[in-house]
């Protein structure tokens, strides 16, 4: 089974994924949608003072096929 998904806010998701070659290509309201130069993109939301539901942070890392240990080898 994979490790358990980290407790983090959407900032330090959105700074973990911009070193994984994602770049924010644009912000609609609470939301930065990101994009992968191999096409994958994925929105990340980022409410100020806030963690992410770990079933979102689950969410997002199914979307763009990274798993738990990649992303915490990120951070």
């Amino acid at each position: 089974m994979a490790g358990s998904v980290p407790v983090l806010s959407g900032a330090q998701v959105v700074k973990a994924l911009e070193q994984a070659g994602f770049t924010v290509v644009r912000v609609s309201g609470s939301h930065r949608v990101m994009r992968h130069a191999d096409g994958r993109a994925v929105a990340v939301p980022v409410h100020a003072s806030r963690d992410m539901p770990k079933g979102t942070l689950r969410n997002i890392l199914g979307i763009i096929g990274m798993s738990v240990e990649e992303l915490r080898s990120l951070l």
